[in-house]
């Protein structure tokens, strides 16, 4: 399991790696994806590192109303009224960096279901 030592989000999160970051408040980061999946593509993370939603969940349920306010900030700073929102937990569900983050999908039409 990844810590917050050697999580690529907190050192995002930390200005240790550089990331396009398009919010900031005293409680999440919002930066662009790597690998976008859609137009809009960003990852809204928590400051504090927790490995998945339902670990944030556990330790603050507010935290998880930040995220997606944040989310909707963020889609609303790019023109988006609909948007897709999408947490991964666990590596089964294609979780690949073990640090609670929410992803912020639009620019494009989306199928259901995901897949």
């Amino acid at each position: 399991m990844t810590t917050a030592e050697d999580c690529l989000f907190c050192q995002i999160v930390a200005g240790e790696i550089p990331g396009d970051v398009v919010l900031s408040t005293d409680r999440v980061v919002a930066f662009r994806d790597v690998a976008p999946v859609a137009p809009t593509h960003v990852l809204v993370v928590p400051r504090e590192h927790a490995s998945d939603a339902a670990a944030t969940a556990a330790a603050d349920t507010a935290l998880v109303g930040d995220l997606v306010a944040a989310a909707a900030e963020v889609a609303a700073a790019d023109g988006l009224d609909d948007y897709r929102l999408v947490f991964n937990t666990g590596a089964g569900v294609g979780q690949s960096v073990f640090h609670t983050h929410l992803h912020v999908l639009g620019g494009r039409a989306m199928t259901w279901p995901p897949g």
